[in-house]
């Protein structure tokens, strides 16, 4: 394996919404809102006219993105014997992507991700982790880690108990590790944890701009640039309007975004630009070639629905 994906084994159920729908849920745009009651989530769905239906999850995302620029991969993700679960793996399948999970019947189904599209092509996601929350340190395999030159791993999948166990299996197992620190509400949540994995356990880290502020305090985005340089590993921050940057030590690349673009969806913009920067780094390209890549990646998939290519 070039890279190998541990994450949320999520089917993602797309939908357009307007901005009322948000403030009558009490959903705050942007953000991802866990859902822990099954009936709650489905309540949501109810008046909803789907758009797409995709087996997703953000780790599995960037997988497929890289699959699909010619990157032997993996993916380990907890999902059930259902129609649901078989969809999820049928759809890796599909797209050259090594499954490392044996599914069977579990408790809870296979998890579920409400995204919903507002006119301004943000996206909020409602998400029903069903028992892809529930992976443990059995659902992950040493061997297969230690054949993989880098693992990719998502902050949407820390938590404490049997997550975190797997988590830290995987890390000790690992050549390298990437990961993504995915969403603001994961960094506020979980962040001593996430600011001990950045320092002392991870090779790469993606981080948006809100999330890489959170995570260090930081009063201006210098901070962020000074902590990274300080750091000495590679830390890669989505700007939004501003591109992205990537520092390395002393090394500071930047790359702006393409103009012109005729955005629809920003669902799995992140996803793709880590695919695209991956791609790059297990190819020996430069910090900012790889920057490029993970851009072209990201533009191309925020001119259409859903998050893979």
């Amino acid at each position: 394996m070039k890279i190998l994906g541990i994450g949320n084994a999520i089917v993602d159920v797309i939908c357009k919404v307007d901005e009322d729908f948000l403030d009558k849920n009490k959903l705050t745009k942007s953000t991802m809102k866990l859902i822990f009651d099954e009936k709650e989530f489905k309540n949501l769905l109810s008046n909803l006219k789907i758009e797409k239906t995709v087996s997703g999850g953000s780790v599995a995302n960037s997988v497929v993105g890289l699959s699909q620029l010619g990157n032997k991969v993996g993916f380990i993700g907890k999902v059930c014997d259902d129609d649901l679960g078989a969809k999820y793996e049928e759809g890796l399948k599909n797209e050259n992507v090594e499954y490392f999970y044996s599914k069977k019947k579990e408790e809870l189904p296979t998890g579920t991700c409400l995204i919903l599209v507002t006119p301004d092509s943000e996206r909020t996601m409602c998400t029903f982790l069903g028992t892809a929350g529930k992976i443990n340190e059995n659902d992950v395999n040493s061997d297969i880690i230690t054949n993989s030159e880098v693992i990719l791993l998502e902050g949407y999948l820390w938590d404490e108990g049997d997550p975190k166990k797997a988590f830290d299996k995987a890390i000790s197992s690992a050549k390298k590790v990437a990961m993504s620190l995915s969403d603001q509400f994961c960094v506020d949540r979980h962040k001593p944890h996430f600011l001990d994995l950045v320092k002392n356990k991870l090779d790469i880290t993606f981080a948006n701009e809100q999330e890489i502020l959170s995570l260090i305090d930081a009063k201006s985005f210098d901070d962020v640039i000074s902590f990274g340089k300080e750091l000495g590993k590679i830390i890669v921050v989505t700007r939004g309007d501003k591109g992205a940057i990537a520092i390395k030590g002393n090394e500071v690349s930047e790359c702006g975004i393409k103009e012109g673009l005729k955005v629809v969806d920003l669902t799995g913009a992140g996803d793709l630009f880590a695919a695209g920067f991956l791609h790059g780094y297990i190819n020996n390209l430069s910090l900012k070639d790889s920057l490029e890549k993970g851009t072209e990646m990201s533009a191309k998939v925020i001119q259409q629905i859903g998050a893979r290519l």
